[in-house]
């Protein structure tokens, strides 16, 4: 489109860096940079579940207390990227990625020498911060780095393929190096992957112009305390159910709280996120349908890898090697996608992905204790990774259409937000699903223990399954209320050029 083209360039001028004429050759090691931080740090999300049985018994974490390995990360994660977006615009989006590298790759190596509980959750704590720092610096330098309106158009088709496949590929990492090695190395991967990044990031990736004022403190405090007691609200009615004191606190301070940050951002002269980036229709849409697309994806990872492994019997390594098919046409479809999205357009995109994965979650919720790999979970496979490349390619065009470049970074950290505040609060409320199905099932008569048990874990499993489709589903219904819009997803009435022209 010729606003976010101008505007984008506007905002790709170097900041008086030296040897910035030098990276403008180098645009390919630009990309692999940045999409190998991208990786690091989606990977972190799900590196660890394959590994968490070894993890419980080697730092002694409880069925319970073991659920934090993930919640601490994603808490400190989505808590704070709407800060780090905006830091990132004030301070210059190379800063905020060499900050946040440098944060996550110190709390990678602490987690990999924990030798408590304790100080394992602290790692995480600490690692979901240099996440929130360094993520929303991703796309807004592709924006930057990328001025080009096709060289601009690969550049986030590639951003599409890794974060789609990343989940899986996490899974699979995961496997192999706990079977290799151990659970430490889900965490020390990180160190190598952080030092390149802090090395070649300053030679390679100009600074960004950087936007003039202050933070937007009110705004930062009310949104990362209102969305961590919301995560923490669904993780806590998980463990401890709805009717826990606790749980509802939880939920009463987060209305509270996030009302406030909408009255703060109201007023603020320079707020965090700005409201307008939610008056766009198709853009309001767009950030939902990607909430409830990750609800369910996450959950989706989370689940099969249990069942592979406690019902199935695979190790740690076959689980992960499992996911390489989903992997694989994540990779591919993102690619077809992006080609096709100036004949299709983003809306049809982003409702056939939403389809297809629906379809995936609806057969894998038929699975039995008999369920074998080949017959009855590759078929889905096949499908959720066909759907979740398409889906992604169209709302990533959605939620980037018209963006200024001074909200570069403010648009990118809600995107982020909406990824892990999705998967956290999916992840909840499909565990309280679980639990409940679980505690509901009885084994029919005649099975021997472990017979009884992969009965019920399969219950659960396949309820939770039922409500993931129902998450996509709601995501379908979505696109029907946008706005129609042009093949390359922009609205019809702004009669603009696609963002993705020509790829």
């Amino acid at each position: 489109m010729s606003e976010q083209t101008s505007a984008t360039t506007a905002g790709a001028r170097p900041t008086g860096v030296a040897g910035a004429g030098t990276k403008e050759k180098r645009p390919g090691v630009v990309l692999v940079l940045v999409l190998a931080l991208q990786t690091m740090l989606i990977l972190d999300v799900n590196v660890v579940n394959i590994a968490l049985p070894d993890l419980k018994d080697a730092l002694g974490f409880t069925p319970t207390g073991l659920s934090w390995v993930l919640s601490s990360y994603l808490l400190t994660f989505g808590g704070l990227l709407l800060l780090g977006g905006r830091a990132g615009d004030i301070l210059g989006h190379r800063k905020g990625l060499l900050v946040g590298v440098t944060v996550f790759t110190a709390a990678s190596l602490l987690g990999g020498l924990s030798t408590s509980a304790g100080m394992l959750l602290a790692a995480r704590a600490i690692q979901g911060v240099g996440a929130a720092i360094a993520a929303p610096t991703v796309l807004a330098l592709i924006a930057t780095h990328f001025t080009e309106e096709k060289a601009r158009a690969k550049a986030l088709g590639a951003y599409a393929a890794v974060s789609g496949s990343g989940a899986a590929i996490g899974l699979i990492g995961g496997g192999l190096l706990t079977d290799w090695l151990s659970w430490r190395w889900v965490l020390f991967i990180n160190v190598p992957i952080g030092l390149v990044l802090l090395i070649l990031a300053p030679m390679f990736i100009h600074e960004t112009d950087r936007t003039p004022g202050s933070f937007d403190l009110g705004g930062a405090l009310s949104s990362t305390l209102g969305m961590t007691a919301l995560v923490y609200g669904f993780i806590r009615a998980a463990e401890q159910g709805w009717g826990d004191g606790l749980t509802i606190g939880s939920f009463v301070a987060a209305i509270v709280l996030l009302a406030l940050f909408i009255v703060v951002e109201n007023k603020a002269k320079q707020p965090i996120t700005p409201l307008r980036l939610f008056a766009d229709r198709n853009r309001a849409i767009g950030y939902l349908a990607l909430l409830f697309v990750m609800a369910a994806g996450n959950s989706m990872f989370f689940f099969l890898t249990q069942f592979l492994q406690e019902v199935s019997g695979f190790s740690p390594i076959k689980a992960g090697l499992a996911f390489v098919p989903l992997a694989l046409l994540i990779l591919g479809s993102s690619s077809v996608s992006a080609k096709l999205l100036p004949r299709f357009g983003a809306r049809v995109l982003t409702a056939v992905g939403s389809a297809a994965i629906s379809v995936a979650l609806i057969w894998f919720a038929q699975i039995t204790p008999s369920s074998s790999y080949v017959s009855t979970l590759l078929g889905p496979m096949v499908i959720a990774g066909l759907g979740m490349g398409v889906l992604l390619v169209g709302v990533t065009t959605i939620l980037f259409s018209g963006i200024k470049p001074e909200e570069t970074g403010a648009a990118s950290g809600l995107l982020n937000v909406m990824q892990q505040i999705g998967g956290a609060l999916g992840l909840a409320v499909m565990v309280t699903v679980f639990g409940a199905a679980s505690r509901g099932a009885e084994a029919p008569a005649g099975l021997d223990t472990k017979g009884a048990a992969d009965y019920v874990l399969t219950e659960g499993v396949t309820a939770a399954f039922s409500w993931g489709a129902g998450f996509t589903a709601l995501t379908i219904l979505l696109t029907l209320v946008m706005r129609r819009m042009t093949a390359g997803g922009d609205t019809q009435q702004q009669n603009e050029q696609p963002v993705h022209a020509g790829l």
